[in-house]
């Protein structure tokens, strides 16, 4: 039995146990459609972040800082496999070299694309850009909803979580830091 069908009767396995008929006109091809949306939910684990960043790196005499908001998201709690929706908030003060912004975002889809915690998550794009970019400082924020609170368990609809992570000067310096939120809770201008 190769992976795929596996995977797909799993599936099936899991829709006989919820009370589903896996044989029902509706549901016949659900298996191969759920593997199908589960490889690319997880795609994350084939890629590697520090390949996507270093293939945009380009000398700067920028010492400013970077700042990507808003970066919107979606993970999955590794505790419950339910959705965790949110948004992520990256910047970085350049020390000799940048990235294209694009690549910031697809770092953010790299570890989200995994089973996750928030605080996990937070700590991996904080991390890897601090070892791949080596700037002088790396701030991450994420705020998110998590479906394992809301549709189960407590059901609190609507409630929000927020986590950081902050590397080098953002951690030291309380004016960078400052500048930092400030910005980041500051309305966008488009």
């Amino acid at each position: 039995m190769n992976n795929d069908t596996e995977f797909e009767n799993a599936v099936k396995s899991m829709m006989l146990h919820v009370g589903e008929n896996p044989e029902r006109e509706g549901l016949v091809d659900t298996p191969s459609r759920v593997r199908k949306a589960y490889e690319f939910i997880y795609g994350g684990y084939k890629e590697n972040p520090r390949e996507i960043l270093e293939k945009a790196l380009f000398s700067t005499s920028n010492e400013e800082m970077v700042l990507i908001k808003d970066i919107e998201f979606y993970s999955t709690c590794e505790h419950h496999l339910l959705p965790i929706i949110g948004r992520v908030h990256v910047a970085y003060i350049p020390d000799g070299k940048v990235v294209g912004l694009s690549k910031i975002p697809r770092v953010v889809n790299v570890f989200a694309r995994r089973m996750q915690i928030q605080e996990q998550l937070t700590e991996q794009i904080a991390d890897a850009i601090m070892d791949t970019i080596a700037p002088k400082g790396v701030a991450v924020v994420i705020q998110a909803r998590h479906m394992c609170m809301e549709m189960r368990g407590v059901e609190k609809i609507n409630s929000t979580t927020t986590s950081s992570a902050l590397r080098g000067l953002f951690k030291k310096n309380e004016k960078t830091r400052s500048e930092f939120f400030s910005l980041i809770n500051s309305p966008n201008a488009f």
